[in-house]
Parts: structure tokens; sequence; C-alpha cells
């Protein structure tokens, strides 16, 4: 045994063990003189600080793996990879002949150029929507931006995560229908996600129902669609005297493209004139909903919010959770009605991660989110003011975002 400087960097090939006493050991095997073990074995006798016994070995195996590597090459087993301190590298961009003599062949690395830009005003910008083709949301979607790529969804939630994750610059989606009221869904994944509301979109819906071309009116058992749409046209379908069973869809459009898909002689489906056309459906009636001011509202969402402005009517939306107390939902909305701020929604949602809360005295009651629309700009100063007394009053108060008005005229028996 021949004992040796940790820090020389040398190593006898008469070496079989590293100790004086028992400690940390380096042992190499003349059978194997490829194999190298670093055996650590605890010492309660003192000698070597632990730190400098590893630093002896990663020397070590940095040397001899360094030989071994030479020993290889002179060989003549040279393998073209590289090694640094034993670990192999590979080349991921051959060097050949052909791109030696043109240097432009070679890869360009990525720049921030190479990542798409949000476009201007519209134009081919990426925008999510939840259906198919055919939708109304796609509607919607042209409606905001005409000259978008639209990109279908199958969810909602796969909407906003387009958006998140860059494959998609804004996403169109319906909060409130006229007849059917809220969709709660889209509003607790506001909540979820941190996505910026940066514009509205307000839709007339018009809907017709849709059959297999020769299909007639007597044929038809059964009818499918959104349940929305399901439910908006539910007295008209019932004065049509069809006798024919309700089933829900995901979307209306994508009702449509499944009786097409399946060659369904016996279902109907309720959808938009646009559907029709692109799935070969020919329309036994037009305007079926109950009310002919049938009007949806999308908000139009974004990973960055939009500066807000006073030069054109804004509308703000927000969500909060009220503080414990008596007239707390009072106070606050005196906060909007004292700065003569008009509120055009209030919704509530039982609070998820918080749904109950108990009161003196035992009695439980739900806790709610309460989602809250009004008409100002969050550059006005009244509505500074008005967020930072309500501020006072809630546990939890968050801007979902500050965003121009859809002021487009529209009438009720206009087609989009």
């Amino acid at each position: 045994m021949q004992s040796i400087n940790p820090l020389s960097g040398s190593i006898d090939k008469s070496l079989v063990r590293i100790a004086s006493t028992p400690g940390l050991g380096l042992t190499h095997h003349r059978s194997s003189p490829s194999r190298l073990t670093v055996k650590c074995l605890d010492s309660a006798n003192g000698g070597r600080t632990r730190h400098e016994w590893q630093s002896c070995c990663a020397v070590l195996a940095s040397k001899v793996a360094s030989q071994q590597q030479d020993s290889k090459k002179t060989d003549g087993g040279s393998t073209g990879v590289a090694t640094v301190n034993g670990h192999q590298t590979f080349d991921f961009v051959p060097i050949n002949g052909a791109v030696a003599k043109s240097p432009f062949a070679l890869p360009k690395p990525l720049s921030i150029s190479d990542f798409s830009a949000v476009p201007l005003h519209g134009s081919q910008l990426r925008v999510a929507y939840q259906g198919v083709p055919g939708a109304y949301s796609e509607a919607a979607a042209g409606k905001a931006y005409p000259n978008c790529e639209p990109i279908p969804c199958d969810q909602f939630e796969v909407a906003f995560q387009a958006v998140e994750i860059w494959i998609a610059d804004r996403a169109v989606l319906p909060v409130e229908n006229s007849l059917g009221g809220s969709i709660h869904r889209n509003y607790d994944l506001l909540l979820r996600h941190r996505l910026h509301i940066v514009g509205e979109v307000q839709l007339p819906v018009h809907h017709c129902l849709l059959a297999l071309p020769g299909v007639r009116m007597e044929h038809i058992t059964r009818i499918i669609s959104h349940p929305q749409a399901l439910s908006q046209c539910e007295n008209t379908i019932t004065k049509m005297g069809l006798n024919a069973s309700r089933e829900a869809v995901d979307d209306t459009a994508g009702a449509a493209e499944y009786i097409a898909t399946n060659n369904l002689r016996n279902t109907a489906a309720i959808a938009s004139a646009r559907a029709a056309e692109l799935y070969g459906l020919q329309t036994l009636a037009k305007g079926i909903q109950d009310d002919s001011s049938n009007v949806t509202r999308f908000v139009i969402l974004s990973r960055e919010p939009i500066i807000p402005r006073i030069d054109r009517p804004f509308k703000t939306s927000i969500v909060f959770a009220q503080e414990k107390g008596t007239n707390i939902l009072f106070k606050v909305l005196s906060s909007f009605a004292f700065r003569n701020i008009n509120l055009t929604k209030i919704e509530s949602r039982p609070h998820r991660n918080q749904p109950i809360r108990v009161e003196d005295g035992g009695a439980k009651q739900f806790e709610y989110l309460f989602y809250v629309d009004f008409e100002a700009s969050m550059a006005e100063e009244r509505a500074q003011n008005a967020l930072a007394e309500v501020e006072e009053f809630t546990s939890f108060l968050r801007v979902l975002g500050s965003y121009p008005m859809d002021m487009t005229p529209w009438r009720p028996d206009m087609e989009e």
C-alpha cells in the first residue's frame, strides 16, 4: 500500500487502497483497470476531513477518466465523442464538408423575433373559442376580430389554457345570456386563471332547427343541442307540436356536426344558419328562440391587460369576498352609489375554498364571492376611489379587467 497527497492528483499503478486509518478510501482493481470504486468508510479516529477526501476523489476520478480516454485514442478506439471529467458530450450539429464550406447552412440561434408577436388591429390574431366551426362563439370571435385566425377548443378551460401557453393570443368566451342567465363555469374559470378581460362582444342569437336533407318535420324523434339553446327554444318547439326528446351536447355546432357525421335521419339540431352551411344540413325552421331579443354576452381574454382610457365608455369587472360583519355588502355597493357609478351586473358564487361560515351561536352560512360589473374606467378617479373604499370592507378583491364597452347597435331581427 502506498499513500499519496490528496491534492497532488497523482496515482500509482500499484495502489490498492488509500487509508492509513479507517476512514475514506479509494480502491483500484488490478483485474479491471477501468473500474474505479470510491468508498466512504465512517471514521471515528479523526484523519482528513470529509470535504478534503471528496475533493481528492473528484481529482482522482477525473485523472483516471482522462488516462482512459488517452489510452483509447492511442489504441485507435476513438469514437469521436468528447469527454469532460469522464462525461460524454455530443456535437448536436454535425460538421461535415458541405456545412464547413457553407456557414449559412448552420442553424441560427433563436432570437426574440422568432416568437410570434401579437399582431395589430386583429390581423391574423389567433383567437380561441369553445366549440367547433359554426358555433356562436366563432361568430363572436369574428365580430371582435374580423381578420383573426379562429382556434376551436373542445372545452372552456382549454381555451383559457391556449392563451396562457401562447397557442392563442385571445380567447372569446360567453359569460351570460339574456334568456339563460349567467354561464357559471366561465365565472369560476375567470377566478382560477390569471387572464385579463380586455373587451366584450354582444351577439344576437338566432337559432335554427337543422336536419339532414330530405328529412321532414314529422320524422324527428330527437332534438340535440347545447343546454342553453334547448332552454331558449323550449316554448317554440312545444308550440310546433314536435313529439321529440331533448338531449344536451357540448355545443350547438357540434350537434349539427354529429348529425351529419353519423347520418342521423331521426334527429334534429338547434344551431346557427352557418352550421347548416358548413355541415350540409337543411333548415327546417328559422328563428325558433322563444325571445327575439336573445343576446349572448362574450368577454375577450388576454395575457396582459389594456391601458384604461376615458375617451370612450369603459366597463370594469371585479370579484371580491366580503369581510365578516353586518351590512358589509350594503357598504360595498354604497361605495359605487355615492360616486354615481352604475352597476350593470352583480353575481354571487359560493366560495370554493371556504364554502361555509360559522357565526356566533353555531349558525352556518354560505360564504360567497361576488362578481360585479360597473360602468367606469379604472383611469377615472371616481373608480379608483370607489375600489379603495371597497377594499376596506373585503377580505379579497381582484380587478378582472377594465375594457371598452360593446356599443355596436343591433336589431332583434338582424342576422349576424
